[in-house]
């Protein structure tokens, strides 16, 4: 089975269990329940479960309180919350969604103008497609929302290349370093391991250097430029990581595959990366993540236009005042995708950090 028929059933199964979830604990729940009056399961033993479970939801309740808190800060309307204590509340008096709106502004399908020219002729139709409006910012009263969207098409714009770059240079190298023998083979994986431990702050030490070499080749205001920084900065921790992953696969089955007159690119492609597949999408998304929450380079290369994300946020102070309702909607908005992508693919970075392919 290929990598990416691989990656789509895995993503399917992850989609189905969600959905079948509710459905499997009622009947789970129903089940025990049954099970306990006909004394095949003791009551006590059930009893701790349940126990367990309002434990361990009052401690997830109580780690996810900072989110809620700033939740609570951007739909007061005032962010009161965030800079006095008295203002502290579960539900905020007046709570409104105008700072998600502002943040988000409109969204809808604008109306395409579509011209259809006559062969020899000099005449042409002109077809408009009509505009769907799936939210209009200005019947909740926002006039000038934010900039959130140009800075979203930033920031995929930066990390996408990022990605494309750096799996291109981590899935050779793991590869090579984990099943070639070669000259200077050990220095080589060495200088990765030294390189995951003193990187960043060496690319923050080089910073200023950097920038003049940017300047200098006026690639400073460039996001490509910058994809193939955090690139770089990505390519030692994870090409080490996922060598580590490929080690725990067995030679075995190269063997088998090249015994079966498999060559030597259909081997890798069909063996390995789907044995690797959970070291894969751990390498993703942490490079993913470099280049979607990076700030400080990010705000010291790109001028106002190609701001991305997280230098968006931070555009929000002014010098004076913080508007906090505004910066909290920002802020969790930014992150929700982040969130999400992390509790998706839960098992897959488990799995990736586990050290061992032979579960992938």
């Amino acid at each position: 089975m290929g990598l990416f028929s691989n990656i789509t059933r895995k993503l399917t199964e992850d989609a189905l269990n969600i959905a079948r979830t509710p459905v499997e604990t009622l009947r789970q729940w129903k089940y025990t329940v049954e099970a306990v009056q006909r004394g095949e399961v003791p009551a006590s033993e059930v009893l701790r479960v349940i126990v367990s479970t309002i434990a361990a939801t009052a401690m997830v309740l109580a780690l996810l309180f900072p989110i809620y808190w700033i939740f609570t800060a951007a739909i007061s309307g005032s962010g009161a919350s965030l800079y006095t204590s008295d203002s502290i509340t579960l539900i905020p008096p007046n709570p409104t969604v105008k700072p998600f709106i502002w943040v988000v502004g409109d969204v809808g399908i604008p109306s395409l103008a579509i011209t259809v020219a006559i062969p020899l002729t000099d005449l042409a139709f002109v077809f408009e497609t009509p505009g769907i409006s799936f939210l209009d910012a200005s019947a909740f009263g926002v006039d000038r929302p934010s900039s959130f969207k140009r800075f979203l098409w930033n920031s995929v714009t930066v990390a996408i290349p990022t990605v494309l770059i750096a799996m291109g240079l981590v899935i050779p190298a793991a590869y090579a370093l984990s099943r070639r023998e070669f000259l200077f083979r050990r220095k080589i994986l060495f200088l990765y391991v030294l390189m995951t431990q003193v990187g960043g702050g060496l690319g923050v030490a080089l910073l200023i250097g950097m920038y003049a070499i940017y300047v200098q080749f006026g690639i400073n205001d460039n996001k490509l430029a910058l994809a193939v920084y955090y690139a770089a900065t990505a390519v030692p921790f994870n090409t080490w990581l996922l060598k580590t992953y490929m080690d725990g696969i067995p030679v075995s089955y190269e063997e088998a595959a090249v015994v079966d007159g498999a060559p030597p690119w259909r081997v890798v492609w069909e063996v390995i990366l789907p044995m690797s597949a959970a070291g894969l999408a751990t390498v993703f998304i942490f490079t993913f993540l470099t280049g979607w929450t990076e700030f400080v380079v990010a705000q010291t290369l790109l001028g106002t236009e190609n701001y991305t994300l997280p230098v968006g946020l931070y555009s929000l102070v002014d010098e004076y005042s913080i508007p906090w309702a505004r910066f909290s909607a920002f802020a969790l908005t930014f992150a929700t995708p982040i969130m999400l992508v992390y509790l998706f693919a839960q098992r897959y970075i488990e799995g990736g950090l586990s050290f061992s392919g032979v579960e992938g």
